[in-house]
């Protein structure tokens, strides 16, 4: 025989959270008599969304910032002290990453990255040894040698840290904000010298990119627009093309300056610092998100290389960190590659030496 259940069987019986998380069986009544409405008064409204949640909490590092299994890991190296003559009383410390790939035989690419502290650090949002260890390893990269350079400061002064890059102890605002060629110095008089009398790195222009974060991106974008025969790919996050020290003319000097052999990345999110002041002033010229989004309409405008990202996020790396494997990607995407159907090693992984 056939037994039948039916729906008022299913509803005499319901299951209910407890208070610890566990699950309880209860007896409830017959459908029939269904419970009295709470009053409207004990009733809770909806939640509502919280104001102070945090865009940047939606960005989180995807697997070619972590360190895989089978990938071979390149080193760290330093750190190293370079004089400057460019800021008189001033050094710079540099870190140098060598891939597991690198040989000394053939010239390598480079990429150098401002806030080397914060690009290197394998706890932060940007984690770049590790980005490189896997793309290299699948040739989406060419080999390529990286070097994380903080910005300079005096002996007595301390070394940038992850909680304080420089901006109130170091070199930072001067080198980073101003728009001359004095870093340019640094990096193609000073720190290029001492980094080929190690390494075998490119001459090729096309094969050396800079970039950085905040203040640390206008300056590579100054370094490659001050000197275009030595860099010509500039990696872009939040960058600081703002009235710190006149770095919101960009977009003007860009418009009316002859085009330059550049390749560009900008990333910027809608709510970076959006130019309103204490006294709930707002001030275009000190608005982030404005001057990234108007730097970009000059360069389109003028025909350049360029890619671009606009997230949600506030001034921070965490959009930054997520996407940089792809920023590097599309940088160096023309690198070479060969087509042979025999060549087994081009369709391999990019192993490290033995």
């Amino acid at each position: 025989m056939r037994r039948t259940v039916t729906l008022s069987a299913i509803l005499a019986t319901a299951v209910v959270v407890a208070p610890s998380g566990s699950t309880q069986t209860t007896p409830q009544p017959p459908p029939t008599q269904a419970p009295p409405a709470a009053p409207a008064a004990t009733q809770a409204p909806p939640a509502a969304p919280s104001a102070t949640l945090s865009p940047d909490l939606h960005y989180r590092l995807g697997p070619d910032s972590l360190a895989q299994e089978g990938v071979p890991r390149g080193e760290v190296r330093g750190p190293f002290t370079l004089p400057s003559q460019a800021y008189p009383g001033t050094q710079h410390t540099y870190w140098v990453y060598v891939p597991a790939q690198y040989d000394a035989s053939r010239p390598a690419s480079l990429m150098i990255f401002n806030d080397g502290q914060a690009f290197k650090n394998m706890e932060g949002d940007l984690r770049v040894p590790n980005v490189f260890d896997n793309l290299i390893h699948r040739r989406e990269l060419p080999v390529m040698l990286s070097v994380f350079i903080n910005p300079g400061r005096t002996p007595e002064q301390p070394e940038p840290t992850p909680q304080e890059w420089g901006d109130k102890t170091t070199n930072r605002p001067t080198e980073y904000n101003s728009l001359d060629d004095r870093y340019a110095r640094v990096i193609v008089d000073e720190l290029m010298p001492a980094l080929t009398k190690e390494y075998n790195i490119s001459k090729d222009p096309e094969q050396r990119g800079i970039g950085g974060a905040s203040s640390g991106a206008i300056a590579a974008f100054t370094v490659a627009w001050e000197r275009p025969n030595e860099f010509r790919k500039v990696l872009s996050l939040i960058g600081s093309f703002v009235n710190l020290r006149g770095g919101d003319a960009y977009a003007d000097l860009v418009s009316k300056s002859e085009k330059k052999p550049l390749r560009i990345y900008l990333q910027d999110g809608r709510n970076d610092n959006r130019g309103v002041g204490r006294g709930g002033a707002y001030d275009p010229r000190r608005d982030w998100f404005l001057q990234n989004v108007r730097l970009k309409d000059a360069l389109a405008e003028k025909g350049y290389d360029l890619n671009y990202q606009w997230g949600i996020g506030r001034h921070s790396q965490k959009h930054g960190g997520m996407v940089l494997p792809d920023m590097m990607r599309w940088l160096w995407r023309d690198h070479a590659v060969s087509t042979d159907v025999n060549d087994a090693v081009e369709r391999g992984f990019n192993p490290g030496k033995k």
